[in-house]
């Protein structure tokens, strides 16, 4: 069976996601972030979450010098942060967005949820490399509305 990209791209388009912002700050890089919406957990016992980065992105070089990076999962009222780090050549974290977290990866302000992680395994996932970090510290806020994307728009769960 021969899939066309543009159908299968839509029909997974169809799976309402959450967005997220990975943030780190390797050695020779400033703090920086880009967004996601390819993010799950995988386990309880050890805590491991993943998400998946494009082999030719941008941000590869920096994410492979990573040591630990944080998944910081947007409110609603985040779609313009979410523009922001998810323009090509546009990943360096504003001063005011972040605080360095006890990992030493950036922090998100004003997220629902942040996983600082550290690096526990890459994978390779076809066009893009898979991710997995260990979670060793969190926040949330409870009562907090998630940003979620279906179909290529914004939406708001209610």
């Amino acid at each position: 069976m021969s899939l066309d990209p543009r159908e299968f791209r839509n029909a997974l388009g169809q799976f309402p996601t959450g967005v997220c912002v990975i943030s780190a700050n390797p050695e020779g890089y400033k703090p920086f972030g880009m967004t996601v919406n390819s993010f799950a957990s995988v386990s309880l016992d050890p805590a491991l979450v993943l998400w998946s980065l494009r082999n030719d992105s941008e941000c590869l070089d920096a994410f492979n010098k990573a040591k630990a990076f944080t998944v910081n999962v947007l409110a609603s009222d985040q779609v313009a942060l979410s523009n922001l780090y998810s323009q090509k050549s546009n990943h360096d974290l504003a001063t005011d967005h972040y605080r360095i977290g006890k990992s030493g990866a950036p922090v998100l302000r004003g997220c629902v949820t942040s996983f600082e992680c550290e690096m526990w395994a890459r994978y390779d996932g076809g066009d893009h490399i898979i991710v997995v970090g260990k979670v060793i510290e969190m926040e949330s806020k409870l009562g907090a509305k998630p940003l979620a994307f279906h179909a290529g728009k914004y939406r708001e769960l209610r």
